[in-house]
C-alpha cells in the first residue's frame, strides 16, 4: 500500500488507538518528518543523489553550498576542452597548508576541496580559468508532510510504506509514553523493515549478475559420502 500524507495520519491513529484530539495533524507531521529523517540517516541510497552543475571562478577559491545539501559524494571539473579532472577531499587544515597563499596570482587547476563552513566549500588551488563544476551529492529527502508529495507520495512512502509506518508508530508510542510492550513490538518490527531495506538498497541495487554472480544462499548439507551413517 503506498502511503499519502492522509492515509498515513489515518493509519498512525488506527494502529494506536488515539484520536485526532491527541495525536493532531500538527503533532503528526512532526512525527512523520522525523521517521523520514530517521531512515535517510540509517541507509545510504541512491534515492537521495542530486546532481548540480556550476562554475568555479577565476581568483575565487570558494564555492557556495546548495540549500539542500547534505554530504558531498565526488566533486568533478570539465575544462574548455572537455577535458575532465576529479578533485580529492581533504580537511581544511590541508588546503591551508598546501596553498598558504590563495589572495597572490599563483594559481593553477583545482586539485583538491574541502568543507570549510556550513556556507561554503573550498578548493585549492585558486581556479586559473572558469571550470564547469559538477557535484554530486546527497540532498534533504522528500517529505510526505508538504507539496505535492503529501498527495503523490515519496520514495520511501510509495515503495517501503511498511518501514516508513513501522517508523512513525515507534516515535508515537515513543511520544504517548507506552505502553512499552508495543513500542518495542513495532521497534523490532522498524528494525526487520530497515535490515531488509538496506539489503535491497545497498545490496542488490548495487550489485550485477553479470559481473557480480548471482545471490546464492549457502545450504547447510551433508555430504553424500555421509548418507546412511
Amino acid at each position: 500500500m503506498a502511503y499519502t500524507l492522509d492515509n498515513l495520519r489515518t493509519d498512525i491513529r488506527n494502529y494506536t488507538e488515539v484520536g485526532s484530539n491527541v495525536l493532531s495533524d500538527t503533532v503528526l507531521e512532526r512525527i512523520i518528518k522525523n521517521a523520514e529523517l530517521k531512515i535517510h540517516r540509517a541507509i545510504d541510497t541512491d534515492q537521495s543523489v542530486f546532481y548540480a552543475t556550476s562554475n568555479l571562478i577565476i581568483n575565487n577559491r570558494y564555492v557556495t553550498i546548495p540549500a539542500d545539501l547534505r554530504f558531498i559524494r565526488y566533486v568533478q571539473l570539465t575544462n574548455s576542452d572537455n577535458e575532465q579532472f576529479y578533485l580529492e577531499q581533504r580537511d581544511t587544515n590541508f588546503i591551508a597548508e598546501y596553498y598558504s597563499t590563495p589572495g597572490t596570482s599563483a594559481v593553477d587547476i583545482p586539485k583538491y576541496y574541502a568543507n570549510w563552513d556550513e556556507e561554503f566549500w573550498v578548493v585549492a588551488p585558486t581556479p586559473d580559468r572558469t571550470y564547469e563544476i559538477t557535484l554530486a551529492y546527497d540532498k534533504e529527502p522528500d517529505t510526505i508532510t508538504t507539496g505535492t508529495p503529501s498527495t503523490a507520495g515519496t520514495y520511501l512512502s510509495n515503495k517501503y510504506s511498511d518501514l516508513l509506518l513501522y517508523a512513525c508508530l515507534v516515535n508515537t508510542y515513543g511520544y504517548l509514553k507506552g505502553p512499552q510492550d508495543m513500542l518495542q513490538y513495532y521497534q523490532a518490527a522498524y528494525n526487520e523493515a530497515l535490515e531488509t531495506y538496506a539489503l535491497e538498497q545497498i545490496g542488490n541495487r548495487r550489485r550485477d549478475e553479470y559481473q557480480d554472480g548471482e545471490v546464492r544462499a549457502q545450504l547447510n548439507v551433508k555430504p553424500p559420502s555421509s548418507y546412511g551413517k
